[in-house]
């Protein structure tokens, strides 16, 4: 058996490696994913179209550190305060690590970690850069159950870390049911 850990395949974000028979993707760079409540307790969620499940997502701001041409020492919560305002529009006047965890263990090494971003200012529309195509949504707490429900109807895929988020702050959030997905049979 392999012991050690191999390459087969090296892009400019991500490889496919192998390691005791086990194939899995390597990550290149961290991943921070963002928890920002508005001093209007609204949650700070982005949608996007993903290509690999070609559908738009609603997701926690996040992205990669160090991944841009002279940041590449860029520390976490740089990294963090960066994508909140580049992809929001809101800058954080405070930022603190909460937890680190796998993302999907029997697929890649990618950890993120979960950045709380509190006393937040409105800069801008945010929306991401050139290369992505965001649209910014600030959700009540009290109807955020209902939102996700509603958007997952509608066809969007809702990503798990939303109810991480929830779950740190203070909610349990409620998944909106059903393994059907649209289109399916």
């Amino acid at each position: 058996m392999n012991q050690d850990k191999r390459v087969l395949y090296s892009g400019r974000y991500i490889s496919l490696g192998r390691k005791h028979g086990w194939e899995f993707v390597i990550r290149k760079h961290r991943v921070v994913v963002i928890i920002a409540w508005t001093p209007d307790d609204e949650l700070l969620l982005v949608e996007q179209f993903r290509i690999p499940v070609d559908r738009r997502t609603i997701e926690l701001p996040a992205g990669l550190v160090g991944d841009e041409t002279g940041q590449e020492e860029e520390s976490l919560l740089d990294a963090a305060g960066r994508e909140l305002e580049e992809e929001t529009g809101w800058r954080a006047g405070a930022l603190r690590a909460l937890i680190r965890c796998p993302t999907s263990a029997g697929l890649t090494d990618e950890e993120v970690t979960f950045v709380e971003a509190t006393r937040l200012k409105r800069t801008g529309d945010g929306g991401g850069d050139d290369s992505e195509d965001i649209i910014v949504h600030k959700v009540r707490r009290e109807a955020i159950d209902d939102w996700l429900a509603n958007r997952h109807r509608a066809g969007c895929a809702l990503d798990p870390k939303i109810y991480t988020a929830l779950y740190w702050s203070g909610l349990v959030g409620q998944p909106p049911g059903g393994d059907d997905q649209p289109g399916d049979g």
